[in-house]
C-alpha cells in the first residue's frame, strides 16, 4: 500500500479559473441583449425581407397584422391608436324586448266542381272559368289568383264499415268496396280501413289493385257489432293530415255511432280543422231499411230505430258537404258503378282556384267560403245546352277552412 500511486489532483490556475468564470458571465449577459430574429428586426433587416419576398408573395396591406410566413400575412386588423372608445348601448326598456315580425299569408286553395242536376259534371273552358268564378270569404270578395284544371290521380282512403249488425249492411258494404276497388286507375293511390268498434288498417296506401281487393276478402263476420265512425274518421283524418297534397276519404258506412269515445261536434271540429281532405259517403242497408218500415211502421221502437238511421244519414250528408264532396244513398246495389264512376270524375276533373286572402290575421279562425259563378253584373250565369234551353247546376266546394293560428 505504501507503494501505491495515488492519482495526482488537477489544479487550475486561479488566473485560468477566474478568465472562465468571467467568459460564462459574458455569454449569459449577451444572450439576454442580443434580440431573437423573427420578434424585434432592424429597419435594414426588414426592408431586405421584404424585398426577397416580393416575388412570391403579394404585399400585405398596411392595416393588416399578425405574424407573416411564407404563405402571406394573417390578415388581421390593428387597432388605430387614434380610435375612439365605441358609445355605451342604448338602455332597453323592461318588459319590452327587441323582435320584429313578417307576416307571410299563405294562399288559400280551393276545390271546385259544376255539377248538373243528374250528377254529371259541366266542363268550362279554363279562360272562361277564371273570368266568372267569384269566390267570397266570410262575406268579403276575394282577388282570384289562378284557376286551372285538376286531373290529379286519387289519393283515398277507403274506410269501410264491416260490423255484426246485418247481412245486408254487411253485403252492401262489401260489393260498393269491390266496385270502388274495380274503378282504380294504375296511377291511383290507396288504402283500405275497417272499423266496427274499432278500427283496423287492411292495406297501407299502394297502387296495386290486387292487393285491395285481397285485403277486402280477409273479411270475415265481425265479432263486435257496435259501429264506432266517429272514432274511425278521428283516427283516419288525423293520418291523411300528415300526407302532402289534395286526399280524399270514401266513407262505406250505415253512419251510426254507437259507442264512440268522440261526440258529433268533435268530429265536427275535426272535419273543419283537416286542410285538403275531401268526404265522400255511400250509406249502406237502404233496402233493409225501407222493408222494415213499411212492415213494421206502427211499431214505436222500429220508428225510432229509422229514426236513428235517417239521422245518421243527415250526419254522413254533412260531413261531405262541408268538404265539398258528395253523398249518395243507394237504393239498389246495381247503382254502385255509377255512384263510383260520378267519385272518380269529380275527384279527377275539377277546378282549383287559388287566392290570397284580404283577412290577413292568423288567428285560428274559421272562415266561411262561398263559391259562384257570376256573369255581368254579378248576376249568376247561365249556362244554356245545345237547344239554348238553361241548364240548372250547382257549385260543389268546401263551406269553409281553418286559418293558421301564428304562435305567439
Amino acid at each position: 500500500m505504501c507503494c501505491e500511486k495515488r492519482p495526482k489532483k488537477l489544479n487550475f490556475p486561479p488566473v485560468l479559473f477566474a478568465s472562465f468564470a468571467v467568459l460564462v458571465i459574458a455569454l449569459v449577459v449577451s444572450a439576454l441583449i442580443i434580440p431573437v430574429p423573427g420578434l424585434a428586426q432592424s429597419s435594414g433587416s426588414s426592408q431586405s425581407g421584404s424585398q426577397a419576398q416580393q416575388g412570391q408573395n403579394s404585399q400585405a396591406p398596411d392595416e393588416a397584422g399578425g405574424p407573416t410566413g411564407e404563405s402571406g400575412p394573417i390578415a388581421v386588423p390593428k387597432k388605430k391608436d387614434t380610435d375612439e372608445p365605441p358609445p355605451p348601448p342604448k338602455p332597453k326598456a323592461a318588459g319590452n324586448p327587441e323582435f320584429s315580425l313578417h307576416v307571410d299569408v299563405p294562399l288559400v286553395t280551393v276545390n271546385a266542381r259544376i255539377i248538373q242536376k243528374d250528377g254529371l259534371p259541366i266542363a268550362l273552358p279554363v279562360d272562361v272559368a277564371k273570368e266568372h268564378f267569384k269566390i267570397w270569404e266570410d262575406g268579403v270578395p276575394q282577388q282570384i289568383q289562378s284557376v286551372t284544371v285538376s286531373k290529379a290521380p286519387i289519393t283515398a282512403v277507403l274506410l269501410v264499415e264491416f260490423a255484426s249488425t246485418s247481412y245486408q249492411f254487411m253485403y252492401d258494404a262489401l260489393r260498393a268496396s269491390y266496385v270502388f276497388a274495380s274503378s282504380l286507375q294504375p296511377q291511383d293511390w290507396v288504402a283500405v280501413v275497417q272499423f266496427d268498434l274499432r278500427d283496423h288498417i287492411l292495406v297501407d296506401f299502394t297502387q296495386d289493385k290486387q292487393a285491395i281487393l285481397g285485403s277486402l276478402n280477409t273479411l270475415r263476420v265481425p265479432t263486435f257489432s257496435e259501429t264506432n265512425i266517429f272514432d274511425a274518421m278521428y283516427d283516419t283524418l288525423d293520418r291523411l293530415d300528415r300526407l302532402p297534397g289534395r286526399k280524399e276519404l270514401v266513407i262505406v258506412a250505415s253512419g251510426r255511432d254507437t259507442l264512440s269515445k268522440l261526440t258529433l261536434d268533435q268530429i265536427l271540429k275535426k272535419v273543419k280543422i283537416t286542410p285538403n281532405v275531401t268526404i265522400y259517403t255511400i250509406s249502406t242497408g237502404w233496402a233493409l231499411r225501407e222493408s222494415i218500415s213499411s212492415l213494421y211502421g206502427d211499431n214505436p221502437e222500429v220508428r225510432m230505430a229509422m229514426m236513428d238511421y235517417t239521422q245518421a244519414d243527415n250526419q254522413m250528408h254533412y260531413f261531405a258537404k262541408m268538404t265539398g264532396g258528395q253523398s249518395y244513398v243507394p237504393r239498389f246495389p246495381g247503382e254502385f258503378p255509377e255512384i263510383f264512376r260520378q267519385i272518380g270524375s269529380a275527384i279527377r276533373d275539377q277546378y282549383t282556384i287559388t287566392y290570397k286572402p284580404t283577412n290577413t290575421k292568423q288567428d285560428g279562425s274559421y272562415r266561411k267560403l262561398k263559391v259562384e259563378l257570376v256573369g255581368p253584373n254579378d248576376k249568376p250565369l247561365e249556362i244554356k245546352d245545345q237547344k239554348n234551353k238553361d241548364i240548372k247546376y250547382q257549385i260543389i266546394a268546401r263551406d269553409g277552412y281553418t286559418a293558421k293560428h301564428q304562435v305567439e
